[in-house]
């Protein structure tokens, strides 16, 4: 049996951040945090080996991460209409969890804003992504959004990924996509969203933003979003189209799971 890839004729982009204490959250969600609770050294076996281990906890949107479609409610519904409340009782959702989000292999897009509408990179902090912007991303690089595609919104907020005050953004908002832009991209049928922010969504300035973008894509559509990814490499190597391939942990009623993307290209593309 041969591969439908040949590893030498293919590079691999990893989409996804490192989970590291570090790692910017959301102050909705908790924290990465890793503790090595078995040393070497602490049992040696007869033979002189010895095994370490760790205990880690973080919550299910830290770091890379994808959405499940229970985890945003309108009026107390869920995609499809379910009740939001009656599912949610026994300490996990009984439908829509992480567990029910099928593997993504599916064409990746690289939309760059802000590499072609950015200043100095990146875009400014709050700055809307429309319809004119992710048409106009779209002419640049002669790209039809197609259904079953996951376009991935690079806004160049990962130069704040080390100061994670900057990253979440309170203070200054967040560049991203807004509404009038997530129904362009709902309107397409695209499997899935991705960027490289906290939200996906563009985020204004306040300690409590409305999020109105997961309700059109997630309750409105069941589009899964992507957030907290790595889109830096594939924009240096002008890489629009790709191979994505993703897997989230299949974690049983869930509202979301840690991912780790992969894009996906021949070495002579570019």
């Amino acid at each position: 049996m041969s591969l439908p890839l040949d590893p030498c004729t293919v590079r691999v982009y990893d989409l996804a951040q490192p989970l590291e204490r570090a790692t910017p959250t959301s102050p909705n969600h908790p924290a990465f945090e890793i503790a090595l609770v078995r040393r070497h050294g602490d049992v040696t076996r007869r033979d002189g080996s010895s095994g370490a281990n760790e205990l880690m906890t973080l919550g299910t949107h830290t770091g890379t991460h994808i959405d499940a479609l229970c985890h945003i409610a309108a009026a107390g519904r869920l995609y499809g209409g379910l009740d939001a409340e009656g599912l949610s009782r026994g300490g996990r959702f009984a439908e829509l969890g992480a567990e029910t989000i099928a593997p993504i292999v599916a064409r990746g897009i690289l939309l760059d804003a802000a590499g072609h509408l950015g200043d100095g990179g990146a875009l400014s902090a709050g700055r809307a992504i429309g319809v004119s912007e992710l048409e106009e991303l779209c002419r640049r690089i002669d790209v039809e959004v197609r259904s079953g595609d996951v376009p991935l919104i690079r806004t160049g907020w990962t130069r704040h990924f080390a100061d994670p005050e900057a990253f979440v953004g309170r203070e200054t908002g967040v560049p991203g996509v807004d509404e009038s832009g997530a129904r362009w991209l709902a309107q397409r049928g695209v499997r899935a969203v991705g960027a490289d922010t906290i939200a996906f969504e563009q985020i204004t300035r306040g300690p409590s933003p409305l999020l109105p973008v997961h309700t059109i894509l997630i309750v409105e559509h069941g589009i899964h979003i992507i957030e907290v990814m790595n889109l830096d490499e594939l924009a240096r190597d002008a890489v629009t189209e790709f191979l994505l391939i993703a897997a989230p942990l299949a974690i049983v009623g869930a509202t979301g799971a840690p991912i780790r993307p992969l894009a996906i290209v021949h070495g002579d593309a570019g």
